[in-house]
């Protein structure tokens, strides 16, 4: 039973990044479509990470009080609204009634699901987790790419609604597994501290900062990075810069991947230096002054692969960095400062780069990964200090 549920969680991972990545790889076509310039991306992603901060705020409140299996069912079938919503949406103003259950189902599953692993599962099978979300995230831009080849944008939406559907169906059919493996998660949830609390525990903060930095660069990688091609390379398909958007997906499953074989021996922050050093190596073939695409494609890969233990190990390590007593509010806490700088930052070098240009990305990912790796080692230090 513990083998097939975890089997099932591995599905659920899938199913939270399927909707990420869409946007991002349709918005040049859709943009078009709805005849609005190519910053408007970033107000809809900044509404729909609104509501995912505020399903993260409340998850420390309804995991305490639900189960996390109904907590992933409602949230899969909120996302399904928003991807359907999202498919029927005639105009860029009908796109804002659907980011709603976009968002809210993002933020809560995300949230609940990270807390019940971090707590039961081992750094080795968070990172394994992570790279199915990479997995969702790979799948639903080519998706999009094949739409925009034989039907149109919304069809893309449509096809990953379907795919959520199947999803959801397994999870119903998987509620008896959750009731036999969930009874030493509920004896944590009900102990579980609430966020203001969890807020005095030093060290917090700065992770929190840190999540936020990481996560801005992140979410600009998915919104943009299909843009960026559009926009720095020339003679490129719409097709092609679409599937451009998996770049960064596949190198975050194939950085979880390789993590998932050795977090258990390197330990998470460990893990996270590793993967901060590779991103960089990344941003650096993407400053690369070439006229063909392949070297920021690859570079972007890279990117990916330096990312992806970075999120899983931040996660995993809040019950051993602030107790277990205080995981669900802080990773809630973590949850919600992500989603800040996924809310703003993208619209924020949406902004920046219709004035100064998109081939300022790259530099716009510099700074946030210098600001991610410096703050991690500063929360570090605090832990280190509050033990002695």
């Amino acid at each position: 039973m513990y083998s097939l549920l975890l089997a099932v969680i591995y599905l659920i991972f899938i199913s939270l990044g399927l909707p990420d990545s869409l946007f991002g790889s349709g918005w040049p076509t859709m943009q078009a479509a709805f005849h609005v310039p190519s910053s408007y991306a970033g107000y809809v992603s900044m509404s729909i990470s609104f509501m995912t901060i505020i399903s993260a705020l409340i998850s420390p409140r309804m995991i305490r009080r639900f189960h996390t299996r109904w907590i992933v069912i409602v949230s899969i079938l909120l996302t399904v609204f928003g991807l359907l919503g999202f498919s029927f949406s005639a105009s860029y103003a009908m796109l804002f009634l659907f980011v709603i259950p976009y968002g809210l189902g993002a933020g809560a599953i995300d949230a609940s699901v990270n807390h019940y692993v971090a707590n039961n599962y081992s750094g080795s099978v968070m990172n394994f987790l992570h790279c199915f979300y990479g997995v969702g995230a790979v799948i639903s831009p080519n998706i999009m790419a094949l739409a925009l080849s034989r039907a149109g944008w919304n069809e893309g939406y449509r096809w990953t609604a379907y795919i959520q559907m199947g999803i959801l169906l397994v999870c119903i059919f998987s509620l008896p597994l959750w009731k036999k493996n969930e009874s030493s998660a509920e004896a944590t949830e009900e102990a579980g501290a609430g966020i203001r609390e969890a807020l005095k525990v030093p060290g917090v903060i700065l992770t929190l900062i840190a999540f936020y930095a990481y996560c801005s660069g992140e979410a600009t990688c998915f919104l943009w990075t299909s843009s960026y091609f559009a926009g720095v390379k020339e003679g490129l398909s719409d097709g092609l810069i679409a599937s451009f958007g998996s770049l960064i997906f596949g190198g975050l499953m194939l950085g979880r991947l390789i993590s998932g074989f050795f977090s258990n021996k390197l330990g998470d922050r460990l893990l996270i230096r590793i993967g901060i050093a590779v991103e960089l190596i990344g941003i650096v073939m993407v400053m690369l002054p070439v006229s063909h695409y392949l070297p920021a494609a690859i570079g972007f890969v890279v990117i990916g692969t330096g990312m992806g233990p970075v999120y899983p190990s931040i996660q995993h390590m809040a019950p051993e960095n602030f107790g277990k007593k205080y995981s669900a509010a802080v990773i809630g806490l973590q949850m919600a400062s992500a989603y800040v700088g996924s809310t703003f930052m993208p619209m924020a070098f949406g902004i920046l780069q219709q004035h100064i240009g998109i081939g300022i990305m790259p530099v716009y990912l510099l700074i946030f990964a210098l600001l991610n790796i410096g703050l991690l080692e500063r929360t570090y230090a605090v832990l280190k200090k509050e033990k002695r």
